[in-house]
């Protein structure tokens, strides 16, 4: 058994496709990592161990999701661990490149490692004078490295550079050292798809394409040249995670709502967030609703979808958990969380409110009709149904015009497809349908090929 084994609990968000860990320290205090603002599985870990959080470090100003440093400051008198050349606003010890912090048995050596954001740095974890590991951040990841055009495309690649220079530094550590990322799988940080998050700096050096890249010219191409989009709301994070993430005194709760408070809060201009499985919003839903239904991805989507400044209601199946939402909703910074529709659609429609439907078609049942692939373009030149559209899904609002009538709207299962129908019924399309499954799908029902390209 090693350190890992003992010692280091990863606690994995999958719909953000992140990382956070907790270091038991051995002495009944922990060391916390890039920790998000929703600590419940940060605190089953810890107490499940016994364990107090004294230290909560931060490779960097995340993008993707407000940190939980000040919380854990706020509730365990943690200390908070992290770059000065982040000039956060709240109190933190900042810690520049060679600095180390004693543990009490153990060392975290602060590495400056610039590219994902310019004040990037990997904590290297030491026994003594033996690396256990190093938690890399937006630097180098499990087959890649996270992205460098977060602080705008004009200085993507400058940063692209500063991380060729920051993975060749860490890719001198010895090759068992341990390589604990946080962003993963997932995550759109720029994480290539597969099962491994956690790695050694060996199986990187044999393995990740942009380690073997011959020059800096080359890295910074390669890893540009693999960017897709990112959500919108990735925009405003970074400045929220240095003026510091308000503390939250208690559980949050989302209070239930009569149709008629949310008629009244509809008419002042507030948003409907439909968060049922996607076949009971075709079913029937509030017109102007967006169906965002409640899974690991609902943070990436409200965020990607909604704007963070009107009052937000929901609707809800009777077997979903209101807090769930809440929790989702607070880890990306959305605050202003109206309520949610007591009774949901029943309760609506008993009342009188008015519906809408959307049709779900077969897999076989589009001959004809034009299709609308709405899934990021990287699955969509890996192979869709030959004349398909692809527009993304985080894209659609702005492009609803280029949507021909009488669409069959595509994902991979259907999901965001009813996201973006949704999103087209409030920009008047009708006749509209959703596909029920995805391209493969229609490939085995109808005996063709997908098309692979743009």
């Amino acid at each position: 058994m090693g350190f890992a084994d003992d010692h280091l609990v990863p606690l994995v968000d999958h719909g953000l496709g992140n990382s956070a860990y907790l270091v038991d320290l051995g002495d009944g205090r922990a060391l916390a990592v890039d920790a998000g603002r929703d600590l419940r599985a940060l605190r089953a870990a810890a107490e499940h161990r016994g364990l107090r959080v004294a230290f909560a470090a931060d490779t960097h100003l995340h993008a993707d999701f407000l940190s939980g440093a000040r919380q854990l400051a706020h509730e365990d008198g943690a200390e908070v661990l992290a770059s000065a050349a982040g000039m956060r606003a709240f109190d933190h010890r900042g810690l520049e490149d060679g600095d180390e912090v004693d543990l009490g048995g153990l060392t975290l050596r602060a590495l400056a490692t610039p590219g994902h954001t310019d004040e990037h740095l990997a904590f290297l974890l030491l026994d003594t004078d033996r690396e256990l590991g190093v938690f890399t951040g937006g630097s180098l990841i499990v087959g890649s490295a996270a992205r460098t055009d977060l602080l705008g495309a004009d200085r993507a690649q400058e940063l692209a550079r500063a991380q060729y220079r920051s993975l060749r530094r860490l890719a001198q550590l010895p090759d068992a050292v341990a390589v604990w990322p946080t962003h993963g799988a997932g995550s759109f940080c720029s994480a290539p798809p597969g099962a491994e998050r956690t790695t050694t700096i060996g199986a990187q050096k044999r393995t990740n394409a942009l380690l073997t890249a011959p020059d800096e010219d080359s890295f910074a191409a390669r890893l540009l040249d693999g960017l897709g989009s990112y959500p919108a709301y990735f925009h405003r994070l970074g400045e929220l995670n240095r003026r510091g993430p308000a503390v939250l005194t208690g559980a949050p709760l989302l209070p239930a709502l009569d149709p008629g408070r949310v008629r009244a809060l509809l008419a002042e201009g507030a948003q409907l967030v439909d968060v049922r499985p996607a076949a009971d919003f075709a079913a029937g839903h509030v017109p102007g609703a967006v169906s965002i239904q409640l899974r690991d991805q609902f943070a990436t989507w409200l965020g990607w979808l909604l704007p963070d400044d009107v009052p937000l209601v929901f609707v809800t199946g009777p077997d979903q958990d209101p807090a769930e939402i809440t929790w989702q909703a607070l880890k990306i910074g959305y605050e202003w969380l109206a309520g949610y529709l007591e009774g949901g659609m029943e309760a609506w429609t008993r009342q009188g409110g008015p519906h809408e439907t959307v049709a779900l078609v077969p897999a076989d049942g589009i001959p004809g009709r034009p299709v609308l692939d709405v899934r990021q373009r990287a699955e969509h030149i890996a192979g869709h149904i030959p004349g398909a559209i692809g527009i993304e899904l985080g894209e659609l609002q702005a492009r609803t015009d280029e949507v021909p009538a009488g669409a069959v709207v595509a994902c991979g299962r259907g999901v965001r497809a009813m996201t973006a129908a949704g999103l087209l019924q409030r920009a008047r399309h009708r006749d509209l349908a959703v596909l029920d499954g995805g391209p493969g799908d229609w490939a085995r029902a109808t005996g063709h090929a997908l098309r692979k390209g743009d």
